[in-house]
């Protein structure tokens, strides 16, 4: 979770910067470890990079609100397009992402960080 925790920082150095294809990424990155985290501790061994796929390991055992799911298949979404200057039809990654996308990712990783500390809790 302590990792979780310092990518969710780091996404919000990106923001500042205005690195925002690199904030979407850090906060994909916040939210996959804060989600292993809570499944690693259950004994588990997650493995992918799917935020979407992992809560739905955390959903055979919990309750997880169909909008984090929703998040999660956003965040899903920065996991590669953000890093590789191919992943776009034009452009670079910097040229693709802009400081609303950025905000509202690292709300949504904010959002899955709480829930999972909380069922770390």
């Amino acid at each position: 979770m302590a990792q979780s925790e310092w990518a969710l920082a780091h996404a919000r150095e990106d923001l500042e910067r205005g690195y925002y294809e690199w904030a979407c990424f850090s906060a994909q990155q916040a939210a996959e470890k804060a989600v292993k985290a809570v499944l690693q501790r259950w004994g588990g061994e997650p493995w992918g990079h799917s935020i979407t796929q992992l809560l739905g390991a955390v959903r055979a055992r919990e309750t997880v609100a169909d909008d984090l799911v929703v998040a999660a298949q956003e965040l899903d979404k920065a996991y590669v397009a953000p890093r590789y200057p191919n992943a776009h039809q034009t452009g670079t990654p910097h040229e693709q992402y802009n400081l609303i996308e950025a905000e509202r990712l690292i709300a949504y990783a904010s959002r899955i960080l709480r829930f999972c500390k909380g069922l770390l809790a």
